[in-house]
C-alpha cells in the first residue's frame, strides 16, 4: 500500500513537471515570455569598404517607381535611424494595404560606371521596415503596433534580346523577413543573383540606365521602407569599386567616349595644373631712311607741279584753237 502511495506522488510530480515543461515550450513559441526581456533589433554595420551606405547623404541614384495602380506612392530622404544612416521610402499610405507593392530602383551604372557594369554577378543589400499604427494582429489576438512580415523581390532588364528585339527582363529570387514584438525591424538580407549570366542574361558595357528594382509586396500594417549597406559583386565574389561621384550617366554613347560628371570634374582640375610655357615672339627691325624719303616726296611735288603747267598750257592752246575755229566759220 505505502509502495502505492510513492508510486502515485511520484507520477503527480511528473505530469507536473511535464506540465512546467510545455508551458514553458508554448511560452517561447508565442514569441513572449514573462522571465525574458526581448531587446530592440539594430542596423547592420557596412563590412565591405564597396558599400553604398548612404552615409553621405547621396540618394540621387534612387527613385520611386510608380507605374501601376498598385504601386505606393511616397518620397525618397536619407533618414538616420539608430545612428546608422539609410535610404527611406516614405509611404504617403494613398494607396490601400492590400495588394500594395513599395517599389524603389537603383541606377547601377550611376554607382559603377560602365567600365564595371557587366562585371556584376550578384548584389547584397538589407532592408527595413516600421510601423506606424497598431494594425497588425498577433497570435493572442492584440492589435500591435510591429511591421510584421516583410517579403521582398526584384528585377531588372539585361542586355540578352528577347524574340521582338528588347531587352530581357529577369526576376531575381524572393527573400522574406519580419519583426513582431517592436516598431522597427531589424535588417533583412536580401540577395540577387544573375543566375543565368552565362546565356547572356546580365548587364553589359551599353547599359548606361542599367537598374535594379527591389520591391516589397504583403504589408501587415501601415509601413515605410528601407534599404541599406548596397554591395555588388563579379563572378569571383570579390565586391566591385564604386564611383567616386555616383551620377547618372544620360546618354547611350560607348563607354570610352562618355563624359559625366566625374570626368568633367577630373578634366577641370588637370587644366588647373597646366603650367602655360612663354612664348617668345621675334619682330624683325625695320629701318627706315627719312632722309631719301623726304627727298623722294619733294621730287614727287615738283614733277606734280610740272604736269599741272603742262595740262594747263594744252587746255589753252585748245581753247585757242576752238575760238579759232569759231572765227573763221562765221566769216
Amino acid at each position: 500500500m505505502e509502495h502505492k502511495r510513492k508510486l502515485t506522488k511520484r507520477m503527480i510530480a511528473a505530469s507536473f513537471a511535464l506540465s512546467l515543461a510545455v508551458c514553458s515550450f508554448g511560452c517561447s513559441k508565442s514569441g513572449s515570455s514573462d522571465s525574458e526581456e526581448l531587446v530592440p533589433p539594430v542596423p547592420a554595420e557596412a563590412s565591405d569598404p564597396n558599400t553604398v551606405t548612404f552615409d553621405d547623404g547621396n540618394f540621387v541614384f534612387a527613385e520611386v517607381i510608380t507605374d501601376d495602380k498598385v504601386c505606393a506612392e511616397g518620397k525618397l530622404s536619407v533618414e538616420e535611424v539608430k545612428g546608422n544612416k539609410m535610404l527611406k521610402f516614405t509611404d504617403d499610405l494613398s494607396v490601400p494595404m492590400e495588394g500594395k507593392v513599395q517599389k524603389i530602383e537603383i541606377n547601377a551604372a550611376a554607382l559603377l560606371g560602365l567600365d564595371n557594369i557587366s562585371k556584376v554577378r550578384s548584389i547584397e543589400f538589407d532592408v527595413y521596415a516600421d510601423a506606424l499604427a497598431e494594425n497588425y494582429v498577433n497570435r493572442d489576438g492584440e492589435s500591435v503596433q510591429v511591421p510584421g512580415t516583410i517579403s521582398c523581390g526584384g528585377g531588372t532588364v539585361t542586355a540578352k534580346l528577347d524574340v521582338n528585339g528588347q531587352n530581357k527582363w529577369y526576376d531575381f529570387a524572393k527573400f522574406e523577413g519580419g519583426e513582431y514584438n517592436f516598431d522597427f525591424s531589424g535588417p533583412v538580407h536580401g540577395e540577387f543573383k544573375f543566375l543565368l549570366a552565362d546565356s547572356g542574361e546580365h548587364w553589359d558595357d551599353t547599359m548606361y540606365d542599367a537598374n535594379f528594382l527591389i520591391m516589397r509586396w504583403g504589408s501587415e500594417n501601415d509601413s515605410n521602407f528601407y534599404i541599406d549597406n548596397i554591395v555588388f559583386y563579379d563572378e569571383n565574389n570579390k565586391s566591385i569599386p564604386l564611383r567616386s561621384d555616383p551620377q547618372p550617366i544620360t546618354t547611350s554613347a560607348p563607354a570610352s567616349e562618355v563624359i559625366t560628371t566625374e570626368h568633367i570634374s577630373t578634366e577641370k582640375a588637370s587644366a588647373e595644373k597646366m603650367t602655360i610655357a612663354p612664348v617668345s615672339v621675334e619682330i624683325p627691325t625695320v629701318s627706315i631712311d627719312l632722309d631719301g624719303l623726304n627727298e623722294s616726296i619733294s621730287e614727287a611735288k615738283v614733277k606734280a607741279s610740272e604736269a599741272q603747267q603742262q595740262l594747263n598750257e594744252a587746255l589753252t592752246e585748245a581753247s585757242r584753237l576752238i575760238d579759232e575755229a569759231n572765227s573763221k566759220k562765221s566769216n
